[in-house]
């Protein structure tokens, strides 16, 4: 699945129950599956780590969706390398 139809499935799927629950919590709970996942990195194996980078990534979605913002556009500053530098790898200091 591309980055698109995953933020679209997200909508279509949360996006109600997002809106209603509002921006400042759905950063909470972003912050929160955050750190579920650096638990899981820590501690977990990678049927945990996997489990929750995909909490991360939905929750991510669904704050660009609130935000209406496209998260193909979020990522469109990467598309050269960083950002910075504009080298792959990266050469800043």
């Amino acid at each position: 699945m591309d980055l698109a139809a995953f933020q679209q499935l997200m909508a279509d799927t949360y996006g109600a129950r997002d809106r209603a629950r509002g921006l400042a919590a759905t950063v909470a709970w972003l912050a929160e599956e955050l750190g579920e996942l650096a638990q899981a990195v820590r501690k977990g194996d990678r049927a945990d780590q996997v489990h929750e980078l995909g909490d991360v990534l939905a929750w991510l979605a669904s704050l660009a969706n609130q935000l209406g913002i496209d998260l193909d556009e979020a990522v469109a500053r990467y598309a050269d390398g960083c950002p910075r530098c504009g080298g792959v790898p990266c050469t800043c200091p």
